[in-house]
């Protein structure tokens, strides 16, 4: 099989286009390879004008999760419904809750007194999910996702950087864990609560540590590497346990020798394990520093990994993630979340899923 790179493709497509001989693409694939793209991103009902631009550049679902607060898990249910309305009111279909603890889980990450009820908490939240539709939830129980610095990239945008010396002068957390506490606690919980998603129809998708690196604020972190997401699919081996597929995390991980993130994402997605994409590029690695850069200006072949998607059959969420803020955005209010990137990675997707016929939608 061609090893298609985005510089190749352009390359070769340049010169055929100079010659008349590439073909009117469709908008959207109709027959293609198995797999199918649903593209969305990550909203909050308030962000009306963002709501709008998804719904102009064709972008119909949504992720993004209900408020709980003040109700009891017997309320779940008609909180999931009402916001799955509003959505639906707003012309758009939810398809991940991502919250990475929907409901509290300090006592099932500890395996202290306490986590049997926090336990029945989760089976009420998936039972509802069940009920509502939704299909999908993205959860993790490490620490993370803080970054240390900015820096400025093509044009004078602005991404986020993590370095992973400067983080070892942040706050601790208030706890210390090992990594035998930490497996212990999450094979109790995966064996308990993967019966119920299979029950109630839906998957979860455990999305790495950020960054993938251990330890991390004073403790250890487990989701760090390929080798722990098959000691994760091991504990429970079913379609409903399974990954969120962060590009960023998995690019910026240490691998085996022989691994790379276009073998381990193969693997994982004709495994049927990827739950959900988090489509995005980063420079450096966790045990060091990286930063998250341009869609079309990292290292990843993002071609390429559309492609391992649709040909290994993935028809799931895949959302656009950690995009630089642009001229006249705001760079320090929600970091890598501003929009101008974003409008601009969707673009770039959809640019090339229509140039390679993989059905989305």
């Amino acid at each position: 099989m061609t090893n298609l790179t985005r510089r190749s493709w352009i390359k070769g497509n340049a010169a055929l286009a100079a010659a008349g001989a590439i073909p009117t693409l469709p908008r959207q694939a109709a027959a293609g390879p198995p797999g199918r793209i649903i593209l969305s991103h990550v909203l909050s009902l308030d962000q009306k004008d963002r709501i709008k631009l998804c719904l102009q550049m064709g972008v119909r679902h949504v992720v993004s999760s209900p408020s709980l607060r003040g109700i009891g898990p017997d309320q779940y249910e008609a909180a999931m419904r009402k916001h799955k309305e509003a959505w639906a009111e707003a012309g758009m279909k939810v398809a991940v809750y991502e919250v990475m603890t929907p409901v509290p889980a300090d006592n099932i990450r500890r395996g202290t007194p306490g986590r049997d009820q926090e336990l029945r908490n989760w089976i009420a939240y998936v039972e509802a999910m069940g009920k509502v539709g939704i299909p999908v939830l993205c959860y993790n129980f490490g620490q993370g996702g803080r970054r240390t610095g900015r820096v400025v990239l093509r044009g004078g945008a602005i991404s986020t950087e993590h370095d992973y010396e400067a983080s070892k002068k942040l706050p601790p957390v208030a706890e210390s864990l090992t990594e035998d506490q930490l497996w212990e606690a999450l094979t109790w919980f995966i064996q308990r609560i993967t019966p119920v998603c299979e029950k109630a129809g839906v998957k979860m998708g455990y999305h790495p540590n950020d960054p993938s690196v251990s330890p991390y604020l004073g403790s250890a972190q487990i989701m760090i590497s390929p080798a722990a997401y098959r000691r994760l699919f091991a504990i429970a081996d079913s379609p409903y346990n399974g990954v969120s597929f962060c590009q960023g995390n998995f690019r910026s991980m240490k691998y085996a020798p022989g691994e790379d993130i276009y073998s381990v994402a193969t693997e994982f997605a004709e495994r049927k394990k990827i739950q959900f994409v988090h489509f995005r590029d980063v420079e450096g690695t966790a045990d060091t520093r990286y930063h998250e850069t341009f869609h079309d200006e990292g290292p990843t072949d993002m071609a390429r990994m559309l492609q391992i998607y649709a040909r290994s059959g993935f028809v799931g969420p895949l959302r656009t993630d950690h995009a630089p803020a642009m001229e006249g955005e705001d760079s320090e209010k929600n970091p890598g979340y501003a929009m101008l990137g974003h409008i601009h990675a969707l673009g770039f997707a959809k640019g090339i899923m229509q140039a390679l016929n993989i059905a989305y939608e």
